[in-house]
């Protein structure tokens, strides 16, 4: 961690989790390989203990390609092509600075890299008051004493971060997903995830080789009854998260070939289709649970 990240993070010990709430990130929902990208990079709150933001810079991740920067109106804007390339941004007196209550987009775009996976955007966050340097990735996460933590903990001070998938992928992300545990002689459970998508899609079709009917299903009032019915497809909006969840939408597996018990990962494959009515799919592992624990998402394996 840089020694700025050091300062910042012994005087967020009290406020760890307010800090990583207002870092600068990218939309929601994964990009595919090769393809031409728009990096939106949020900026949602001045430094701590600062009134407002006066610069940002961007270090370009190794394989992305620069293409343009749109101007942003009452700020400067310099490419440093050195190197793997850095944007920055600097507001053109103080009364165009960014007030830490209001947000903003800076963008830029580019074409992604070739390969599938994680593509990290380090970006250093000035201030009228210091700096933050959202520049940590999983594996270099910090805990509330500010020693480095291990894989798993959320970083304090994270990188903007892009999912990038292959392309005939289905672009979309899971979050959180898990089955219902069930005992004996039960036939029926459900099943509960986040869904974001990059570009509009709908959520078509479920299966799994555990049931003999997967569908997505909606629960909701109607009247004074509870009442469940089969959905023939799901919308899911370009980068924003959809929740399947208990009371809700959420998938039902159906004449189920075997108990399942906590602990278990199940293979489950979603199907997708965009605008043009093409589709796609996606597979995870799905870990069997009796409930998260402590209310948390449970974690899902892309495939």
């Amino acid at each position: 961690m840089s020694s700025i990240s050091r300062t910042l993070a012994a005087g967020l010990l009290s406020t760890a989790s307010a800090a990583t709430f207002a870092h600068v990130a990218l939309p929601p929902g994964p990009a595919v390989a090769g393809s031409s990208y728009e990096a939106a990079f949020r900026v949602g709150h001045a430094c701590q203990g600062a009134h407002a933001t006066t610069a940002l810079a961007v270090r370009l991740p190794r394989g992305f390609t620069l293409q343009d920067v749109p101007a942003h109106a009452g700020w400067t804007t310099e490419i440093d092509r050195s190197g793997d390339g850095t944007v920055r941004w600097t507001a053109d007196s103080a009364a165009q600075a960014l007030p830490g209550h209001q947000k903003s987009d800076f963008v830029l775009r580019g074409k992604l890299p070739a390969e599938a996976g994680p593509l990290y955007f380090k970006v250093l966050q000035t201030c009228d008051v210091g700096t933050a340097d959202w520049a940590q990735l999983p594996s270099e996460g910090t805990g509330a004493a500010g020693a480095t933590g291990t894989a798993g903990e959320k970083p304090l001070f994270p990188a903007a971060r892009l999912l990038v998938v292959a392309p005939g992928s289905a672009p979309v992300e899971v979050a959180g997903a898990w089955l219902r545990a069930t005992v004996p002689g039960q036939s029926a459970t459900g099943g509960f995830m986040t869904l974001t998508a990059g570009v509009p899609l709908r959520l078509v079709g479920v299966s799994t080789p555990v049931a003999g009917v997967a569908e997505v299903h909606e629960m909701k009032m109607e009247g004074d009854v509870m009442k469940m019915r089969a959905v023939p497809a799901l919308e899911l909006p370009a980068r924003q998260s959809v929740e399947l969840k208990p009371g809700g939408y959420h998938l039902m597996l159906m004449n189920l070939k075997q108990p399942l018990a906590a602990g278990q990962h199940v293979p489950v494959t979603l199907s997708v289709q965009d605008a043009q009515g093409a589709k796609s799919t996606l597979s995870i592992q799905a870990p069997v649970m009796l409930a998260p624990a402590g209310g948390a998402s449970a974690p899902a394996h892309r495939h």
